[in-house]
């Protein structure tokens, strides 16, 4: 269930965003008086799954969720159309337009996705507001792997700021340190301020998620609220509603700890101390070969640290959500230039379908669906405008070498263009799903 309802929400965001994205070129492109002759949610190659027409415009939903489309007429697209293009060119034509009214046309999509997630970040900041963990309140500490303590960080570190500049989320530490090529990291340990530099071959190791900065929890009281699908706590007859003391006779102060100890221990039976109903019990348990016992704790993790809500009244989420979306802008444009940098191996991250299917949650939360949509929308429009033929960037670089040059090019080059720019998107296209695969594989 929890991976249908991921696969439902990536595809009513997908229709939802390639809808918005269509509707910007058909908007514009009826502005100035072209003629439309399809607009399609998904690609349609053969048949269609459902179409009507109205007026000059044919509407209809594709087999293949891979994006979508509207042709207009007189322009050379991803249908190939090269019949059309022999004829004489008609006046509610694309290419009988001004070069400056078909870079509307063609941006008008681009525009329209950063518009759509603009809104969305105003109507979420008001019915929402913003929710987030104060650094200064993660008041245990952090919890590091091994790539954090090759860094320098240790676990009960706390962070002070990031090249001396304070971040007043937690959660932003390490997107900051990425994205923003930091330097050095400022950490109290034991009562002593240190400085912690940051090399450069730490940073392909965050991007693929390892490098974990996440806050110390204590251990104490460990109530057990469910179990994993797969739980080798259950199997032994653990039961919801018994409160964890320690292990093999060993308490643990922190949660960490705790975890340690299992995976270090993860090839024997490990007694769990427990208390039931009153009562201390013992119950031998063989953990899981990936050293976990399968369960959750009902300590909330509100309930251990002190979060922080911005409330905005309507008025206050208009520039609150526009000055959020032009700052995701901005961190995604920095991403992608990562992807380009040949130390960081940014290309190995790159992620398909199952990636971005993935990153919404299990359960239906309405909050996280539009952050993450609005999320989407920009990384639709960035990735649109990209100067690669059969993308809208593509077409805009063509229209601003005639702009600037006042030469247009033969429509025997744009189709070639056309053709090029989709093989190079394929390749992407395989690239990063097959990045998806191997992962998959190696898990």
């Amino acid at each position: 269930m929890t991976i249908l309802i991921k696969i439902l929400q990536f595809l009513l965001s997908l229709s939802i965003l390639v809808i918005v994205h269509e509707f910007g070129h058909f908007v514009i492109a009826k502005l100035f008086k072209t003629r439309v002759e399809k607009f399609y949610l998904f690609f349609d190659p053969w048949f269609s799954l459902f179409k009507f027409r109205k007026g000059e415009t044919e509407y209809g939903i594709g087999w293949l969720p891979l994006g979508g489309y509207v042709k207009i007429a007189g322009m050379i697209d991803e249908s190939m159309d090269k019949e059309q293009m022999k004829l004489p060119p008609q006046p509610y034509e694309f290419r009988s337009k001004s070069s400056w009214q078909r870079l509307g046309i063609m941006t008008g999509g681009v525009l329209f996705n950063f518009i759509f997630a603009m809104l969305i970040y105003v109507l979420v900041l008001f019915a929402w507001g913003e929710t987030y963990l104060p650094t200064e309140n993660v008041k245990y500490g952090i919890v590091t792997d091994s790539v954090g303590y090759a860094l320098g960080l240790r676990n009960g570190d706390k962070i002070l700021s990031v090249d001396n500049q304070h971040i007043e989320n937690f959660m932003q530490i390490t997107p900051d340190i990425i994205l923003n090529n930091r330097k050095t990291i400022q950490v109290e340990r034991n009562g002593e301020k240190l400085d912690i530099t940051v090399p450069k071959d730490i940073i392909p190791k965050l991007l693929k998620g390892k490098g974990q900065i996440e806050p110390r929890r204590p251990f104490s009281p460990y109530v057990i609220s469910s179990f994993a699908k797969e739980s080798a706590a259950k199997n032994a007859g653990l039961l919801i509603g018994d409160e964890i003391e320690g292990m093999d006779g060993k308490t643990f102060e922190w949660y960490d700890q705790f975890q340690k100890y299992i995976a270090d221990n993860k090839s024997r039976d490990i007694d769990i101390n427990v208390v039931r109903n009153g009562e201390k019990v013992n119950i031998p348990v063989r953990p899981l070969q990936s050293g976990i016992l399968g369960i959750y704790s009902s300590k909330a993790y509100e309930d251990i640290f002190k979060l922080k809500t911005l409330n905005y009244g309507f008025f206050q989420s208009i520039p609150a959500g526009i000055s959020k979306g032009f700052k995701t802008i901005g961190d995604y444009l920095k991403q992608f230039r990562l992807i380009f940098s040949r130390h960081t191996k940014a290309y190995e991250s790159l992620g398909g379908f199952i990636t971005i299917g993935s990153i919404f949650p299990g359960t239906w939360d309405w909050q996280a669906f539009w952050n993450l949509t609005a999320f989407l929308s920009i990384i639709l429009a960035v990735m649109n405008i990209l100067p690669i033929p059969a993308l809208d960037g593509g077409h805009v670089l063509f229209l601003l070498f005639e702009v600037i040059t006042g030469k247009k090019p033969s429509d025997k080059f744009l189709e070639y263009a056309q053709i090029a720019g989709m093989v190079i998107l394929f390749g992407l296209l395989v690239l990063a799903n097959g990045n998806d695969i191997l992962r998959l594989l190696r898990k």
